[in-house]
């Protein structure tokens, strides 16, 4: 039986401690290769960190729209042009929520629509788990669709991405310290 379709449009970016763990790694783990590259290479590091960025930002950048019509996952205008991948599909199509274990312990969740591909098979669509204000957002979804989302959870615990956000930051604070001379290495 399906529920009542949310009136406004509401906007789930990527959660902001996966996003920005992200964006932290990615720094951790290439802002010393330009600093470390023979000089005469070292603008084509800093370019290269900078478009590696971008890249970084773009991806993690995806969003769910829910409106009165349908969910759509995609990206922003300023880079859905370069990252394509994206899809929608109408509340009334729609059909069941499928869970398929993952092969590491956790569980995906995907849509199950009414509509099929060119071969007639029906089509199924992944389930968004990594959005910041995932309960409303499962909260609306279940008001719209009818369907039981009790056993829907993230994708991955918080203290995962947490961990991630700590190891990133340490490694980047040990790096500004060592690239300021601050830190010196023990001789044995």
């Amino acid at each position: 039986m399906k529920g009542v379709p949310p009136v406004d449009v509401h906007r789930y970016p990527m959660a902001p401690l996966i996003r920005y763990g992200l964006l932290a790694l990615y720094g951790a783990l290439v802002l010393p290769l330009p600093l470390l590259a023979p000089s005469h290479w070292r603008w084509f590091g800093w370019a290269a960190v900078l478009l590696g960025f971008l890249l970084v930002l773009a991806a993690t950048s995806e969003q769910v729209e829910m409106g009165p019509t349908g969910l759509r996952v995609g990206h922003p205008s300023w880079c859905h042009w370069l990252l394509r991948r994206g899809w929608s599909l109408a509340w009334g199509d729609i059909q069941a929520l499928n869970s398929v274990a993952t092969s590491q312990g956790s569980r995906v969740f995907y849509l199950r629509s009414s509509c099929q591909d060119d071969a007639g098979k029906t089509q199924s669509w992944l389930l968004p788990q990594r959005i910041a204000h995932f309960e409303d957002f499962l909260a609306r979804f279940s008001g719209a669709t009818g369907l039981d989302v009790g056993d829907v959870k993230r994708l991955t615990p918080p203290w995962t991405y947490q961990l991630l956000a700590v190891f990133s930051g340490i490694l980047l604070v040990f790096e500004t310290l060592s690239f300021l001379g601050l830190l010196h290495p023990v001789n044995p």
